[in-house]
Order: C-alpha cells, then sequence, then structure tokens
C-alpha cells in the first residue's frame, strides 16, 4: 500500500512538473513579454550608413539640394529585423496567467511621398497596409482582420501633412534631429488631427524618418479585441514607424 502511494505521488509531481513545463514553453513561444524597442534615429541612421552609395555623402549632395519630391523606399535595410521601413501599433495588454505584455504590430508595406520646397516640408502622404500587421502572435494578427482594427474591412491607415514643416536646423548638414508635425492620420475609416513626434536624417539622396504619435482607440471607433486570454488592452497606445525615403 505504501509502495503504491508513494507511485501516485510520483505521477502526480509528473505531471505537475509537465503542466509548469507546458506553461512555460507557452509563455516563451507565444506571448513572452519581448517586445522590439521603439525607433530611434541612431539606428537608422546605420541603415543609412550600411545603404553605401545611395545614401552617401552630405545631405542632398546632388545637383537639386533637398527640393522636390522624396519617395518612400522598402529597399534600404531590413524588415525582419527592423532596421528598413515599417509602421505599426504598440499597445499594452493584460494576458491571463501572464500579467502585462507589450504588444507590438509593424508591417513592411508602406508607400508615400513627401515634397521639400525651398526650406520647408511642404507636403507628406503615407499610406499603410493594415492587412499586413505582424506581431510575436498570430492569433493577435488574425483576430485584428475582423476585430479592432478590422483591417478586412478598413485595409489602409494614412497620415498627410496639414502644415508646413521648416527644416530643422542641423538636418542639411547630416545631422540627427527632432522636429513635431502636424496632419490627419486616418485608422479604421475615422479621421483625427494627430501631432507626430519624427527624428529625422538625411544622407546624400536618402533619408530616415521615424517617430510616433499617441492613439486612443475611441477617437476611432475601434473596440479592444480582448477574449479568453487577453483580458485588457489600454485605451490608449503608440502609432509608430520607420521610414526611409529617397530623391524621386
Amino acid at each position: 500500500m505504501a509502495g503504491a502511494r508513494r507511485r501516485l505521488g510520483m505521477i502526480a509531481v509528473a505531471v505537475v512538473i509537465v503542466v509548469a513545463l507546458a506553461g512555460f514553453a507557452g509563455w516563451w513561444f507565444l506571448i513572452r513579454d519581448d517586445a522590439p524597442p521603439e525607433a530611434d534615429i541612431a539606428t537608422a541612421g546605420e541603415t543609412l550608413d550600411d545603404a553605401g552609395g545611395e545614401a552617401s555623402g552630405g545631405a542632398g549632395d546632388d545637383d537639386g539640394g533637398v527640393e522636390g519630391e522624396w519617395t518612400v523606399d522598402t529597399s534600404l535595410g531590413s524588415f525582419d529585423d527592423f532596421t528598413g521601413t515599417y509602421a505599426g501599433y504598440r499597445f499594452e495588454e493584460e494576458v491571463a496567467g501572464v500579467g502585462a505584455h507589450t504588444a507590438v504590430g509593424r508591417t513592411p508595406e508602406v508607400s508615400g511621398t513627401m515634397t521639400v520646397a525651398g526650406d520647408q516640408v511642404t507636403a507628406a502622404a503615407i499610406e499603410v497596409d493594415l492587412r499586413t500587421l505582424e506581431s510575436d502572435n498570430g492569433t493577435r494578427d488574425g483576430a485584428l482582420r475582423s476585430r479592432g482594427l478590422e483591417s478586412d474591412r478598413f485595409p489602409t491607415a494614412t497620415f498627410s501633412l496639414t502644415e508646413p514643416l521648416a527644416l530643422p536646423a542641423g538636418v542639411l548638414e547630416g545631422e540627427g534631429v527632432s522636429a513635431d508635425v502636424t496632419g490627419d492620420l486616418t485608422v479604421h475609416g475615422v479621421t483625427r488631427e494627430v501631432t507626430v513626434a519624427l527624428e529625422v536624417e538625411l544622407s546624400g539622396t536618402a533619408a530616415a524618418v521615424v517617430g510616433q504619435a499617441p492613439v486612443v482607440l475611441g477617437d476611432f471607433d475601434i473596440v479592444p479585441p480582448t477574449g479568453f486570454s487577453v483580458l485588457s488592452i489600454d485605451e490608449e497606445g503608440l502609432f509608430e514607424f520607420q521610414i526611409f525615403f529617397t530623391r524621386a
């Protein structure tokens, strides 16, 4: 009898260990909080340096200076390691059995242009394909197609500059500089004016622009897509991006 109890005890311990290991594996592979860092101009500048000839020399070192049309260039860097062009979201959420978790989704499917005239950026228009957003969880990505962002119904997000931006001091010398821009952000079929905090660096005929803007889900009629595993999602998060432009 004692031997049977010992065997039952050993089986129970083994079951507990297996369950614990399974839970740890689920956390490690699916929902551990290893969100990628926010974009910064120093990292983006490394992509400009690595780009070689297209992004070498001083800013605007061709005959046209920096004036003219600039186009989003997805060939610089790589999306796999987030050294290239991307846009996406960053929100804090509460996950069952885990606690606080940072949800980050990004896509390289970004297009657009900006216009420089004189010493100002006079126009900029960016479009993002939300259907291609990728995070650390495929279940989340699938859910956002029909819930929350509802990207199957509202496939694109856009940003359009509404006020000219004076070129910040130092940018023409190839320095990384900061600036705030005002524009219209359209997400989920709703347009709101936002202020975007930017960091910019020019190098030759290429430019890196990184930044973020606070986004309140309710302002865009977005209902947080909570469920069995995601207990809550913060109402306020970030629209963030890293975009490379080259002269058109």
